[in-house]
Order: C-alpha cells, then structure tokens, then sequence
C-alpha cells in the first residue's frame, strides 16, 4: 500500500513540474503578439513570404488572436490564396464578433471572386458600423461591387457617399468617373476625372479614363493629350501600351 502511495505522489510531482515549467496562456499570447509584430513588419515592405513564415509561427504559439487571423488573411489574400484569406478572415470575427477590419477584408476577398453579392452583404454592414473609422472604404467598395454588377445608379450612389466623407479618395473617384463612362455620362466624368488629376498628378490611371472620357465627348486633342500623359508617367507596361494604341487610332 505505502508503495502505490510512493508512485500515485510521485506522478503528481512529475506533472505539478510539467505544469509550472509549461507557459501560460499569458505569456504564449504575448510570444505570439511578438512574432506577429515581426511579421507585420514584413506585410509592410510587402515581403509576404516571409511575413506568413512569421505568422504561421505565432499561429502554432497562439492561434486566437484575431488580429493576427486578419492579417494571415491579408497575406494569403496577397499571395492570391483567396479561399485560404477567407477562412482566416472569418476565423478573425468568429474571435472578435464585430471587428469590422475582418469583415471589410472579408468582403475585399469576396470582390477578387467576383461574388458582388456576398461582397455586398458584407460591406453594407460594415460601413453602418458607427465606431469603423474609415466608412469611405466599404462605401467605395460597395460601388465597385454595383458597378461590376452594372447597376450605374447604386454605383454613382455609394461612390458618392464615399467622397462627401473623404473628398480626396483616388478609388472613390476612379470610380465614379468610370461609372459615368459606363453610364454615358461622358461630361459628368470629365469633370470627376478633371477634380482626380487636381489631387493626383501622377496618376497614370486617372489621366487614362480621363482620355476615355475624351474621347467619347469627341475632344480628341484632348485625348490625345491625357493619353500622352499615360506614357510619360508609365512608359512601361499594359497601360502605358492601350494609351500608344489609342494615340494611334487617333492619328497620333
């Protein structure tokens, strides 16, 4: 008897130890928050390789940190691991019900699917969030979402509320100039894509739709002009290459 005592105490010994060499929960969390720092730094030079190497490190250390299942999510979704950014998106607001990053991201993913409708859904709730600091993101996102549903009207309708938030918005902007292109609309987005240039001279993107816009009001020096404007600030690349084609059919 007084030896399966001697054992029985001695196992509670050897797990008593285990237990206070183990790590608490604390301090697995505040490891985590660490290496997750680490691999932010990485998101933010945009070396999202090394970013999820980090990230995945603290996932194994702890894995119920909403934030860094959002930013798992940002980086699939970087890497076009779409349905894997989903998950961990909707693992960061089962977390934290109501965290409005993860569900603006969420819907961001939905929008590389093409699934405006899901998109939808989710950027109407987010930009009705109250404490969400920056409405002016979901708002644009949901006229990118009406616009590819070539529904002009509820476009125009939230890219504007977008801009009466945040005036200056180049996507908020873009938008509503190409949705005025698509709407026909031709002088509306004249004046909208005129306003972006203001904002951002640079903007290879800007001086093409507003070349477009140009165009199909029948200005084509002007065209010719902004399509110029393309090519000096990106003599490289897809854009800059449309703009020489279209300097082309216009006789230039």
């Amino acid at each position: 008897m007084a030896r399966r005592l001697f054992w029985i105490f001695g196992i509670i010994l050897v797990f008593g130890y285990l237990g206070a060499c183990a790590p608490s929960q604390e301090a697995r969390k505040k490891e985590s928050e660490a290496i997750r720092s680490i691999g932010e730094a990485y998101m933010i030079q945009g070396n999202y390789t090394q970013a999820l190497g980090k990230l995945l490190e603290a996932e194994k250390i702890y894995a119920d940190d909403h934030i860094l299942q959002n930013y798992l999510g940002l980086t699939y979704l970087n890497k076009d691991q779409v349905d894997l950014a989903i998950e961990h998106f909707k693992r960061a607001v089962q977390l934290k019900p109501g965290y409005a990053p993860a569900y603006n991201n969420l819907g961001t993913a939905y929008l590389r699917e093409n699934d405006w409708d899901r998109a939808i859904k989710i950027f109407e709730a987010v930009s009705k969030d109250l404490l969400y600091a920056t409405p002016h993101y979901p708002l644009t996102n949901l006229g990118y979402a009406y616009y590819n549903k070539r529904d002009f009207g509820q476009a125009e309708t939230y890219y504007r509320k977008a801009l009466e938030i945040e005036p200056h918005y180049i996507n908020a902007l873009l938008g509503l100039g190409r949705t005025y292109i698509a709407a026909l609309k031709i002088q509306d987005a004249i004046q909208t894509l005129e306003t972006a240039r203001k904002f951002y001279p640079t903007s290879a993107e800007v001086y093409f739709e507003l070349a477009t816009a140009f165009k199909l009001s029948g200005q084509y020096r002007e065209a010719v002009w902004a399509y110029g404007k393309v090519v000096d600030i990106q003599s490289e690349g897809p854009l800059a290459a449309q703009a020489k084609d279209e300097m082309k059919h216009l006789g230039q």
